[in-house]
């Protein structure tokens, strides 16, 4: 994703990172800083699409090991013994249905994702570049984002789960069983359980790639990104 995006377009996107991070050799005119937030802004926007676009399309999490929903942990337990009274098949369309639903929702965080992005201030731009973790982008949206995609994202994987007959009754035993302490309560609901492992891949994603463009900026072997960096 952070790699795919430093391409001709992205040019001024990486210069502004470059400034902000306080990288002026001598062969590269220096930014303003409201200039270089407009770069940052520029780069993350891309970022968002990238992500949002991998994960929001069929097997974009069934798919993919890194970011599968599983099975709540008290279904994982009771598998064996589902299975053995002919439930298996029923319990394989719920975690295909909870992953469908995670692809479902994603897609409607784009644009919270984006009205984030277009927020982004000096100082926030600042804080992300020059922060000390390497994955400070992806920190900042999870603070900034959470909130508003779980709002965004419930509804439809509750539209998507409940056709499967075996999530109504999982809600029923699992919420009492939580009250007894038998269930984590952010499992005690599938619903909710589904849409917080949505979240988690999508900011998986986006972290992961942010790493990959902080340890090799380069990658792209662009001459001007060379020159921004001080590198050869």
């Amino acid at each position: 994703m952070w790699g795919g995006m430093c391409g001709r377009t992205a040019l001024p996107a990486w210069a502004g990172l470059a400034a902000l991070g306080g990288w002026t050799p001598a062969e590269a005119a220096p930014l303003g800083a409201s200039e270089a937030a407009r770069g940052v802004r520029s780069a993350l926007d891309r970022g968002v699409r990238a992500a949002v676009s991998q994960l929001g399309r069929a097997d974009g999490f069934l798919g993919d090991d890194r970011v599968r929903v599983p099975l709540p942990d008290a279904l994982q337990r009771a598998a064996k013994l589902l299975k053995a009274t002919g439930q298996g098949k029923r319990l394989q369309a719920l975690e295909t249905a909870m992953n469908r639903a995670a692809e479902a929702a994603v897609p409607a965080g784009q644009a919270v994702l984006l009205e984030t992005v277009n927020q982004l201030t000096v100082d926030d731009a600042l804080a992300l570049v020059r922060g000390g973790s390497d994955t400070a982008v992806t920190e900042f949206f999870a603070q900034r984002t959470r909130a508003p995609l779980t709002e965004r994202f419930l509804p439809i994987v509750t539209t998507a789960t409940e056709k499967v007959s075996l999530a109504a009754r999982y809600n029923e035993v699992a919420g009492r069983a939580a009250g007894l302490g038998l269930v984590r309560a952010e499992q005690a609901n599938l619903q909710q359980y589904v849409t917080g492992k949505a979240l988690d891949g999508l900011f998986l994603v986006v972290g992961e790639e942010e790493k990959k463009l902080r340890a090799d900026p380069l990658k792209a072997g662009s001459e001007l990104l060379r020159r921004v960096f001080g590198r050869s």
